[in-house]
């Protein structure tokens, strides 16, 4: 049985509407950016139609990336680095935490109000009922990781050093750029659809361009240009 088609009943593409939610979540780019970006196209639609394609369909889309991106990346749970930023939302502070493999990935994405024990349990829970149980599991100091890891009898597989958590660390720098461009946010409930969106996103743009020569760079940012253009087809 085929699935219904998600972009029935809109006027605009279906091509359209993947290429202003790329642009939006991809690039540190305002509502009104994508639009004027769009009208040089010849793409005439107001930046608060971007808002609603970006809120229906990021989901989606971020959804079906992982779906496919978890099918093979069985050695990301060779080891995991965690690490939280703190995010101001209309004043008060949160903290976005983060699990990331070896290899850049972003596996989750989590908000919480505070950075304790029961925070960093829910969240190490919720990221190793997605994605298993990793070998090593990278940390800073915060002594509620160690805590939490405890209670899943995982506080051998910790460690902590200097320097050794900068994968996590730079991870944050993409979703920070895009934070400024946003003028931060004013909902807890954007922040967590926003992050998860934003970190498949980036995943599945992510080539590690100085790893790469030039031809193979080419070869993978076109497979996943074109992977992108056919998420959500029927």
């Amino acid at each position: 049985m085929s699935r219904p088609n998600p972009f029935k009943g809109f006027r605009s593409s279906p091509e359209i509407i993947r290429l202003a939610v790329m642009m939006y979540v991809r690039f540190p780019l305002s509502l009104r950016n994508v639009e004027d970006l769009l009208h040089e196209r010849g793409v005439d639609v107001s930046h608060e139609t971007v808002r609603y394609w970006w809120r229906r369909f990021g989901p989606m889309f971020a959804s079906e990336i992982r779906k496919r991106r978890i099918e093979g990346m069985k050695s990301s749970r060779w080891q995991w680095h965690l690490d939280e930023i703190f995010v101001r939302i209309n004043g008060e502070r949160y903290y976005l935490w983060r699990a990331v493999d070896h290899e850049g990935e972003v596996l989750e994405s989590y908000v919480t109000k505070t950075r304790d024990k029961k925070a960093a349990l829910k969240f190490l829970r919720k990221s190793m009922k997605r994605h298993g149980q990793p070998e090593v599991i990278v940390t800073d100091r915060l002594r509620s990781y160690g805590a939490a890891l405890k209670e899943v009898d995982a506080a051998g597989r910790q460690e902590t050093g200097r320097w050794l958590n900068n994968r996590a660390e730079n991870s944050h720098l993409p979703f920070r750029r895009r934070e400024r461009a946003m003028l931060r946010f004013r909902r807890i409930r954007s922040l967590q659809k926003f992050a998860a969106v934003h970190a498949s996103v980036t995943n599945h743009f992510n080539q590690e361009r100085s790893l790469s020569s030039w031809p193979l760079f080419k070869q993978t940012r076109a497979a996943a240009l074109a992977e992108w253009r056919g998420l959500c087809a029927e």
